[in-house]
């Protein structure tokens, strides 16, 4: 009885309230939290308790305000600080056993001799080989603090080798892909806006302009964004100075213009940039710059939508809090975020797939476009749209004509994946040999029929009926995506795209738009496309 009495008069003190009247919000969450320690039938976890009602409240707001703990935040922001450190190899998991794709150039494994194909049996005590790691698990045990040491047992054919591998850090790159589209377009494949997207554009606009580039198709599909530092970063390289590329704005944070300071190094050429409807975030900063500037033309799908800013507020712990602070606004004036209810962010998700159900991926003219969120470019004062993404200026229908679900379950038991690797693995020194570089590979290699009829005998196998309808339906993107793994395989990641961009109507639009300078010109000008 005296416990519960002192319990009581700690309450009451820590919350300075009588039984009756208002109560300040802080206090009423202190009081709560002393509560469940106090009096809940079991042990509590304070951490717990913090997080979740930390995340309770994010969860009232908006979609994109969010708390992670100490291992999300690591996760969350190794991507977009460019680098971590681990031992330098990218795998894949085949049969239950992590195989080398492509050890990391300079990286700690090609430093001790680690090739493509090795598969790693374990990681200094544990176990890898036969458990059927998630990637996530198998990061894990890989990375590690910088000059640390990891001892890998390594199979390599049917022998046996230690390795001492000292981790170090390992770059992340933005540029997924970088090749010459024609003998005057250049290809840019751009992941993620990080640390380094802006350096690591230039480095790839210097090597396309010495194999002779002078227009520039930058492919921002399935970008997620990033840093929005990043995204004014990599526009300037393409405006005068002096131009506005994005401006934010909150309640609490006065209003802040972004303007280029240097001459952009690449203006002379034409540009068309390619999105979707999973572009996001940074990449609708670096579309919209280049299209209210009227420096460039967007082509492909309505993006994403995503116009809130979030600024980190860390905590000691390493835990991190992302709360939106502002919006940002394109240089025409644009808010591009779309609509949400907050408290309801299930819903905001959903709505990509929602434009799927109301014939948005598949006509423009099913887009909204209402006169209260109409804008004018800059320079050419064409009419563009705001409320909801980045409009592209050609639009692109979403293509499914090579779907079938016979390919589908093909892609979602790994069995191509698989069926390619074991074919590299057997054939690698043969296809080396015949292939000497990325370029000749693809220009000369084609999928073996055998290597077909393998890959339909083992889909058979695991137990995926053959349907000949739905596979000469699929068969040209399977193939595509045959000659993209085994070309990644030996190359490097960046040599899988070329392989199946011909068969992307994104890409192709593109192609054809920036090779027609009449009709780039007179889009550029606001005139319909015919």
């Amino acid at each position: 009885m005296n416990r519960i009495i002192i319990a009581l008069l700690f309450l009451c003190t820590l919350t300075g309230v009588s039984a009756q009247g208002s109560i300040d919000p802080g206090q009423k969450l202190r009081r709560a939290e002393a509560i469940i320690e106090n009096y809940y039938v079991d042990e509590v976890d304070g951490d717990t308790l913090a997080t979740e009602a930390i995340r309770a409240m994010l969860k009232t707001l908006d979609p994109h305000s969010a708390y992670s703990t100490p291992a999300e935040t690591r996760e969350f922001t190794e991507p977009l600080d460019g680098k971590f450190s681990g031992i330098g190899i990218q795998f894949n998991m085949l049969d239950d056993t992590v195989y080398v794709i492509q050890p990391t150039v300079g990286g700690p494994s090609e430093r001790v001799g680690i090739l493509p194909g090795d598969r790693i049996i374990s990681a200094n005590d544990t176990v890898i080989a036969g458990r059927s790691l998630p990637n996530r698990e198998v990061m894990k045990v890989l990375r590690g603090p910088k000059g640390s040491t990891v001892r890998l047992n390594v199979k390599r054919g049917n022998e046996f080798i230690d390795f001492m591998v000292e981790r170090d850090d390992i770059p992340l790159y933005s540029v997924d892909e970088t090749f010459m589209a024609d003998p005057h377009t250049g290809y840019i494949r751009i992941t993620r806006f990080a640390e380094d997207t802006a350096n690591e554009v230039a480095q790839a606009i210097a090597k396309l302009r010495r194999q002779g580039m002078k227009n520039l198709i930058i492919d921002l599909s399935d970008n997620g964004g990033g840093y929005l530092g990043a995204a004014f970063e990599l526009a300037s390289q393409f405006l005068p100075a002096g131009t506005p590329v994005v401006s934010t704005s909150g309640r609490r944070m006065p209003r802040q213009d972004y303007r280029t300071t240097d001459e952009g190094y690449f203006q002379d050429g034409r540009i068309v940039v390619i999105a979707n409807q999973y572009s996001a975030s940074a990449a609708e900063i670096f579309a919209g710059a280049m299209q209210d500037n009227d420096r460039g033309l967007i082509v492909g799908r309505r993006t994403f939508g995503k116009g809130l800013v979030q600024r980190p507020f860390p905590f000691p712990d390493g835990s991190m809090m992302r709360l939106t602070v502002s919006r940002y606004y394109t240089p025409s004036g644009r808010c591009i975020q779309k609509h949400y209810d907050k408290g309801h962010s299930e819903d905001y998700q959903r709505e990509v797939f929602l434009r799927l159900s109301a014939g948005e991926l598949w006509s423009a003219d099913s887009i909204a476009r209402p006169d209260s969120l109409l804008y004018h470019t800059l320079v050419n004062n064409r009419p563009v749209y705001g409320g909801g993404g980045i409009i592209p200026d050609v639009f692109v229908p979403a293509d499914t004509s090579y779907f079938s679900t016979y390919y589908r379950d093909l892609v979602a038991k790994g069995i191509i994946n698989r069926t390619c690797i074991n074919y590299v693995d057997a054939n690698r020194s043969d296809l080396q040999r015949r292939y000497r570089n990325a370029d000749r590979f693809q220009q000369q290699f084609t999928v073996p029929e055998s290597l077909v009829e393998k890959l339909i005998s083992r889909a058979t196998d695991e137990g995926i009926e053959f349907n000949s309808e739905q596979w000469e339906r699929s068969k040209p993107l399977a193939e595509a995506i045959m000659k993209g793994i085994i070309a990644r395989d030996l190359y490097e990641n960046g040599s899988y795209y070329r392989s199946v961009a011909g068969l992307n109507k994104d890409y192709l639009e593109a192609l054809s738009l920036i090779n027609d300078p009449d009709r780039y010109n007179s889009l550029l000008l606001g005139n319909q496309d015919e």
